[in-house]
């Protein structure tokens, strides 16, 4: 059953190393806002864009199973539709924790297949609202 309580977020929210899947240039869109802030607060992000080279001032990968670093937790900014085959590679690399679709984004089936495999699921959640209302130290 995906994550819908404050515990189970702030759980989520301790892992450090983030995929962004769909991760954006464009300074306008939710998936460049959401994981430049994450950045700014002690994230390490790895973006998942296979129309660039860089984002974050970080080097941007084609697909999530080609990316060499570790990677504890996947944030989703694609369609729900996309979803069955993002959790498929992150299950595959054996080392994601926990999967984090955006507002608007939910997959039950999807996240049905992840928890058996061991990952935390979120669906349908601003990761940076969540970590604002819940982690940030006010004095940020």
């Amino acid at each position: 059953m995906p994550i819908e309580d404050a515990d189970g977020f702030r759980r989520v929210l301790e892992h450090k190393r983030v995929a962004v899947v769909g991760a954006s240039t464009t300074h306008e869109k939710a998936a460049h806002i959401v994981p430049a802030y994450l950045q700014r607060h002690g994230y390490e992000i790895t973006p998942i864009n296979p129309t660039t080279d860089e984002i974050f001032g970080e080097q941007a990968y084609d697909a999530l199973k080609e990316v060499p670093e570790g990677i504890d937790l996947v944030e989703i900014f694609r369609p729900s539709a996309e979803v069955p085959d993002i959790v498929d590679q992150a299950k595959a690399r054996r080392d994601v924790r926990a999967i984090w679709m955006q507002p608007g984004i939910r997959h039950d089936r999807a996240a049905e297949t992840a928890e058996p495999a061991g990952l935390d699921v979120v669906q349908d959640r601003c990761m940076k609202v969540e970590h604002g209302q819940l982690v940030r130290n006010p004095m940020d």
